[in-house]
């Protein structure tokens, strides 16, 4: 199975979610047998877990922090458990509180645990430590292959 690491913006405009959504369907059916690797913050990483599931691949979760849930409500945390309780794999990272070195800690880990990363990513630069443009730099200095989309004439 080929792990696919998810790195991407939480806030996509809902002009815009059917495009992603689309476009990481799009990418992730040029890996038949996959799993995604993931910490399912809100936004991109629950699109493409979705996604990833519902071509029948599987789902490994990397939580940055023993209280990561906190960082999420309503829609996005009853997806983020929906999510986590179908997941293969569950690794927790050493942190206790979120914080900007938890998340880029968790962005390394999916990179350093997959083969290929699927960011969904304006090409901007990231809004915080850890953003997706410090996890897609640090993909593309392991070498890693890394599949950047978003839907044209889309901003943030």
């Amino acid at each position: 199975m080929t792990r696919i690491g998810v790195t991407g913006h939480q806030n996509i405009p809902p002009e815009a979610r059917a495009a992603v959504s689309r476009l990481a369907r799009d990418a992730l059916a040029e890996h038949p047998s996959l799993v995604a690797v993931s910490s399912l913050a809100a936004g991109a990483d629950q699109i493409v877990a979705s996604a990833a599931l519902a071509a029948g691949g599987a789902l490994m979760l990397i939580v940055p922090c023993v209280h990561y849930r906190s960082t999420l409500s309503g829609d996005d945390l009853k997806r983020y458990d929906r999510l986590s309780a179908v997941a293969i794999d569950v690794e927790l990272l050493p942190f206790d509180q979120p914080s900007e070195e938890a998340f880029m800690a968790a962005g390394k880990r999916v990179v350093d645990v997959s083969e290929h990363v699927l960011a969904i990513w304006d090409g901007l630069p990231a809004a915080g430590y850890g953003g997706t443009a410090d996890v897609v730099e640090y993909a593309r200095g392991l070498g890693r292959e890394v599949t950047v989309i978003w839907p044209p004439g889309v901003a943030r």
